[in-house]
């Protein structure tokens, strides 16, 4: 039951956060959007009933066995009556029931109940935030398709610093209006009922519990042609490295760490229609990992030579898997020969498209804002001019619907 073109069930649970989510709601309405408020126990520490009540326009719901609630709508009929669920701020205690399903409350009882999308601005201490619980709850619910607007680095209430700070309003009520953006395009969209893979940033493969191999890339081009992608209608899974960015909104969002993590990722998604792998995933890894931190004994100690071992090549297993995409799209990163290295590789992967670009010192490209690319296929090369990572993202974003239209072969 929609109530308005444009509606949003918004759930606020216990976070000092919660003191932003007035704000946020005055962002929405001042867009038009209807906005209807689940409040739990814990939320109502920190903002009033009333308060949400002044600023929706609509009554607030508390309790899940409230004889008038149940009577006039009822949890199931709430869970059903928004185009969005938004859990602001979601708890690490919300965040677990709704990965495992409890339903011991309205607002998590509407969470299970819900056949509408769901949108969470998790909020918590930077180290509940970072707990393998915590995390491996986000990575469930992230399968299951619920979209995440990450939390940021700050400083807390707590008077702690780092990541768990909930994103401001501005930014989780951009990333609201990008999804209706993305409904409403969907249906007309080039991409529409496309299902689009995009891999992005670094892998770090570990020598010893505190170091690691790594390079130098941000995941910008990436995480902004995952955006460029869903803008057109895709369905986009990003499987991410570790980088600092914010996933896009509306994508659904895999983080992982290692070659291995990210092509466990992979293999666990459905059939894509395209993969672009533009993460610059480590060749090689230690072929031995330290259990404890390796020591220099002495001023004067020489290090054990390093023993490396190659790493899954992503790009060649979904170039040759047997339910491979239509379209596969690979990186070259290089920083001499750029075209006769990035034609070798695209032979070599047997994938259909590579992206090369020159990352040669004093390029500023691999960690910068710009690229400067070839799209290099078995026909032709074109070179495109230098342009920031966004409009690059967005040109071959454009590419990849005008060759599923069948404009450009």
């Amino acid at each position: 039951m929609q109530q308005s073109a444009r509606s949003v069930l918004l759930v606020v649970s216990g976070s000092i956060a919660a003191f932003k989510v007035p704000e946020l709601i005055r962002l929405l309405v001042a867009h038009g959007i209807q906005v209807r408020c689940v409040l739990t126990e814990g939320g109502a520490q920190f903002v009033t009933p009333l308060t949400l009540q002044a600023l929706t326009g609509q009554s607030v719901h508390t309790e899940l066995f409230s004889l008038t609630a149940e009577q006039e709508m009822g949890h199931i009929a709430l869970s059903r009556s928004a185009d969005l669920v938004l859990v602001c701020p979601a708890s690490a205690n919300l965040l677990a029931k709704m990965a495992h399903g409890l339903a011991d409350d309205l607002a998590s009882t509407v969470l299970l109940a819900t056949n509408a999308p769901v949108l969470v601005a998790p909020a918590m201490n930077v180290h509940m935030w970072e707990h393998p619980a915590t995390q491996a709850n986000i990575a469930l619910l992230q399968s299951r398709a619920v979209r995440f607007v990450a939390p940021v680095q700050g400083s807390m209430a707590c008077g702690e610093f780092g990541f768990g700070r909930m994103a401001e309003p501005a930014d989780i009520a951009d990333s609201v209006l990008s999804f209706f953006r993305q409904q409403a395009q969907r249906s007309t969209a080039p991409l529409s009922g496309k299902r689009a893979l995009v891999t992005a940033g670094p892998t770090h493969e570990p020598l010893d519990p505190v170091r690691y191999i790594a390079n130098r890339s941000s995941g910008a081009q990436g995480y902004a042609l995952a955006a460029a992608l869903a803008d057109l209608g895709a369905d986009v899974a990003l499987v991410s490295g570790p980088t600092t960015l914010r996933p896009p909104a509306g994508v659904a969002f895999y983080r992982c760490e290692t070659a291995r993590d990210m092509l466990a990722a992979v293999e666990t998604l459905p059939h894509q229609d395209v993969a672009v792998c533009t993460a610059a995933v480590a060749d090689w890894r230690p072929a031995h990992q330290a259990a404890q931190k390796m020591k220099k004994r002495t001023s004067t100690d020489v290090p054990e030579p390093l023993t490396l071992q190659s790493n899954p090549d992503i790009l060649a297993i979904l170039s040759t898997m047997e339910n491979r995409p239509s379209l596969v799209v690979g990186f070259a990163a290089e920083t001499e020969n750029v075209l006769a290295y990035a034609q070798a590789k695209l032979a070599r992967k047997k994938c259909d498209w590579i992206v090369a670009n020159n990352v040669g010192d004093g390029s500023d490209i691999m960690g910068g804002t710009d690229n400067e690319v070839l799209l290099i296929t078995p026909e032709h090369v074109e070179q495109w001019p230098r342009l920031n990572k966004h409009d690059v993202a967005q040109k071959l974003a454009m590419r990849i619907a005008d060759w599923f239209s069948h404009k450009v072969v």
